[in-house]
């Protein structure tokens, strides 16, 4: 893997001069992070991964071991099979002084979970699974889901984003890592919470009914590109909020 923007690098980037890339301003920041084929689909047959390499998958690291949580809707959570993160060696130097890995933050309006899953039976108490949902959610689920997770009650009807950030950050996650989908992407941007976007840019062509990254009501925002890498035709590029 190679940068060629702004400056071309000479050499390969190592794990560590990805992390320097990647590190977060030294405040409250929220990225997101996707991958899309060259014509914009977010996902082939449903799914990220089949958009996805071995140099995504090393960013889709560097990334989370960067994260103090990691903030994913409840389709993402069970469409990806997610489980909880576990500690790398390569994350150590990036976590001093924070847990070995972080916990997964699940955004969910109904509580429609499994709660059985490993996501939330294996996940260590230092990253104890988060749920955020809603006041509509049924009672009898949220009990359920208090034995399994941290619960946040963030909106009546509909999950606040505001509200469900301001809850994470109340919790000391000042660094969010936000992997998708497209509905709580476009939540995120509308509600003017996005700093910075990840985008790896797969060489494939989708076609087809696909959603786009961002999927909601139209928000324009200004973006400034920080930097473009690449390995095997895969772009990644790193964009920052122009007022962030």
């Amino acid at each position: 893997m190679r940068q060629i923007l702004p400056e071309p690098s000479a050499t390969p980037l190592d794990d560590e001069d990805l992390a320097a890339a990647y590190a977060c301003p030294d405040r409250e920041w929220l990225r997101v992070n996707m991958v899309a084929s060259v014509d914009g689909a977010a996902w082939l047959d449903g799914l990220s991964g089949g958009l996805s390499g071995a140099g995504d998958r090393r960013i889709f690291g560097i990334l989370r071991g960067l994260a103090d949580v990691i903030l994913a809707g409840a389709a993402t959570v069970r469409g990806e099979g997610y489980r909880p993160a576990r500690p790398r060696p390569a994350w150590e130097p990036l976590r001093a002084g924070r847990p070995p890995a972080p916990p997964i933050a699940v955004v969910t309006r109904r509580l429609d979970l499994d709660l059985d899953a490993e996501l939330f039976t294996d996940a260590p108490p230092y990253a104890r699974t988060i749920v955020i949902t809603t006041e509509a959610a049924p009672e009898e689920r949220r009990r359920a889901a208090a034995e399994r997770a941290e619960v946040i009650v963030a909106g009546a009807d509909r999950v606040d984003v505001r509200r469900a950030v301001a809850a994470l950050r109340d919790l000391g996650h000042r660094h969010i890592l936000c992997e998708g989908g497209p509905r709580l992407n476009a939540q995120l941007v509308a509600a003017g919470l996005v700093d910075e976007l990840c985008l790896t840019i797969s060489p494939m062509l989708v076609g087809g009914g696909a959603a786009r990254i961002l999927d909601g009501t139209s928000s324009p925002t200004g973006l400034r590109l920080a930097h473009v890498l690449t390995d095997n035709g895969f772009l990644f590029c790193r964009y920052t909020r122009e007022d962030a």
